[in-house]
C-alpha cells in the first residue's frame, strides 16, 4: 500500500510502498499502539506512519544536536 506522509522535520512529502492492509490503519486509527497494528513493519517504517521522517532525516536531526553538545 502507498503511504504519502510530509515529514516533520523537512517538511518534505515522501511516499513509501509498505506492506500494510486498510484494517491495519484502521485498527492504528483507533488508538491502538503503532507495534500493535503493525507488528509486520520495523522501527523505521512504524516512524514515517507516525511522522513522515526518513532514516536519513533521523540521522541529520541527531548529528546536528550531537555537535550542539560539543
Amino acid at each position: 500500500m502507498l503511504i504519502t506522509r510530509t515529514s516533520l522535520f523537512s517538511g518534505k512529502t515522501n511516499t513509501l510502498d509498505l506492506p500494510v492492509t486498510e484494517e491495519q490503519f484502521a485498527v492504528y486509527r483507533g488508538g491502538v499502539l503503532i507495534q500493535d497494528a503493525f507488528p509486520n513493519l520495523n522501527e523505521d517504517q512504524r516512524e514515517f506512519i507516525m511522522t513522515g521522517m526518513l532514516p536519513d532525516e533521523w540521522e541529520e536531526l541527531f548529528e546536528d544536536n550531537d555537535q550542539e553538545a560539543l
